[in-house]
């Protein structure tokens, strides 16, 4: 683990840094407090440090106050302070500063060995917790069966292009209904897993047809939501039909079997209206292209935002 020191007295820091070494940690060290705190700015900043109290340009007490006001709940450094102030007020003093422990000059090394392994441990936690806070983050927006956004996910993100389009002027975006044409004949004839297949294979045709910042949502059942930022309903209309023209290339192989997969697409351009009417006029479109035996992509009309 790597590991900052701030000593100004180059012996001190030396033995310091030797015995760190011999103890398998990477040291970081420098020779004053300003020194330290450009070091603790980088994104890679050494998580576990050590500081001597008094130094030039920056003591270690105002290191830590500056580590402490401009750290966020992801990278939490674990702060030692090293002094020969040992009275209850320099304490206080430390600990209120954002110290997470204080060691007195000359220190035995077996206490501070057994002091740098609870910091390793405090370190460890932590980054275990903002890890997994991150995947209970991920999976609260991304539906499990295909990883793509799911239903309330899909939804912020058309909030997100809303508030764009009325920032900068009403520049349009677009949005896509996507339902998978006769699924329910596919889950009878070879069974969910092969249903739950097709539905991997529509996202995953999605990602490789569709732009990088398009956004794909899975808000129930065999339906999906496609996201196009800043399009007009010509390029709204281009983006549905390589994805259905794809889709109709493609086949799941399941079970020893090949199944063709279609889909069926309504589309709609916003035309300054609330996300649950562009929806709407984008489902209604779906609806129509259901009707005319699937495997068609529907454009809704925009004229004052409705058909």
């Amino acid at each position: 683990m790597r590991i900052l020191i701030a000593e100004d007295i180059a012996m001190a820091r030396r033995a310091l840094q030797e015995t760190l070494e011999e103890w398998g940690y990477d040291v970081v060290a420098v020779d004053d407090g300003a020194a330290a705190w450009r070091i603790l700015q980088q994104e890679d900043a050494p998580r576990l440090v050590i500081l001597d109290w008094v130094m030039p340009e920056m003591d270690g007490i105002e290191v830590c106050r500056r580590l402490r006001s401009r750290e966020s709940a992801h990278t939490r450094a674990y702060v030692i302070l090293l002094t020969v102030m040992d009275d209850t007020d320099n304490v206080v003093a430390a600990l209120e500063a954002g110290a997470d422990d204080f060691v007195v000059k000359p220190f035995r090394p077996d206490e501070l060995r057994a002091r740098l392994a609870v910091g390793r441990r405090f370190v460890d936690l932590h980054e275990d917790l903002v890890d997994a806070n991150r995947r209970f983050a991920a999976q609260a927006r991304t539906d499990e069966l295909t990883g793509v956004l799911n239903r309330r996910a899909a939804y912020q993100r058309l909030d997100v292009e809303l508030a764009r389009a009325v920032r900068d002027g009403g520049v349009p975006f677009g949005v896509g209904v996507i339902d998978v044409d006769r699924f329910k004949v596919i889950n009878d004839t070879y069974g969910h897993g092969a249903g739950d297949a097709v539905l991997r294979e529509v996202t995953r045709v999605a990602a490789s047809v569709l732009r990088p910042y398009d956004a794909v949502g899975r808000v129930g059942g065999d339906e999906f939501i496609v996201v196009l930022p800043r399009v007009d309903e010509v390029e709204a209309r281009s983006a549905l039909d390589r994805l259905t023209a794809a889709l109709a290339a493609a086949a799941v192989c399941e079970g020893g079997s090949s199944i063709s997969v279609t889909v069926s697409a309504g589309g709609a351009v916003w035309a300054r209206e609330s996300i649950d009417e562009l929806v709407a006029r984008a489902d209604s479109a779906l609806y129509r292209a259901k009707g005319m035996g699937g495997e068609h992509v529907v454009m809704a009309p925009a004229e004052s935002g409705r058909e």
